[in-house]
């Protein structure tokens, strides 16, 4: 049997509503997880981890460069070990960001959490997607799933959203988020006077965003002889 009645008196707001069993319940968990993984880019990032990464940089790296290596990695294992507000990493190319955000959503994941890695360039065409005839999910459904991902990563936030269109989802997206105090994880090129005053204020709130900047770590600090992601 896939659903049930729930033992309540006539009169109670679930009586006579059929619900799902446990059964049907962990059948709809699993499907959501598998839908996020596929749609996710994690699949591809599932190699970088925190083991994976070298906080301590390469043997020529100079202590101040180290130094913010590594306390970058330190925040990205708290935030991970305790998924709470957001966390955002600023830096040039190569520098980690995607490494360690990654790394975040792997362990999330381990954990039996449910996150998921957008890339943002491709996030307003894969909304945009969703209006095609051929489309397999609705707009509605993939936005639910932006909006309430039990950790949401969005990689490489910069100017992309350029039109009214493309702003107004985006603040509509990261303001659920910052309302609702969502697990979220950026990484981005630009510095915080570069983003636009609504969100800029959200990254400064300090009661529930951290801002780690890895400005001063030259690109592919963190490589074992092949460029790491950004």
């Amino acid at each position: 049997m896939g659903y049930l009645y729930r033992p309540v008196p006539v009169g109670h707001p679930d009586y006579g509503r059929l619900f799902p069993c446990v059964c049907q319940q962990e059948k709809r968990r699993a499907a959501l997880r598998e839908r996020l993984y596929a749609w996710s880019r994690l699949r591809n990032l599932s190699r970088f981890t925190f083991e994976t990464f070298r906080p301590e940089g390469q043997p020529h790296t100079p202590p101040h460069q180290a130094a913010s290596l590594r306390m970058a990695y330190e925040a990205a294992r708290a935030f991970a070990a305790q998924p709470q507000g957001w966390l955002l990493f600023s830096g040039p190319y190569g520098c980690g960001k995607t490494h360690l955000a990654a790394a975040i959503a792997n362990a999330h994941q381990q954990a039996g959490g449910n996150p998921l890695v957008v890339f943002l360039p491709d996030l307003l065409d894969h909304l945009r997607a969703t209006f095609r005839p051929d489309s397999p999910v609705t707009y509605d459904q993939r936005f639910e799933m932006l909006r309430t991902a039990s950790l949401l990563v969005l990689d490489d936030l910069g100017r992309q959203a350029t039109s009214p269109w493309a702003r107004e989802k985006l603040y509509q997206l990261l303001n659920y988020r910052y309302v609702t105090r969502k697990p979220t994880v950026i990484t981005t090129l630009l510095t915080l006077a570069e983003f636009e005053p609504w969100l800029r204020t959200r990254l400064l709130d300090q009661r529930l965003s951290r801002v780690v900047s890895l400005a001063e770590v030259p690109s592919y600090i963190t490589g074992r002889g092949t460029p790491p992601p950004t």
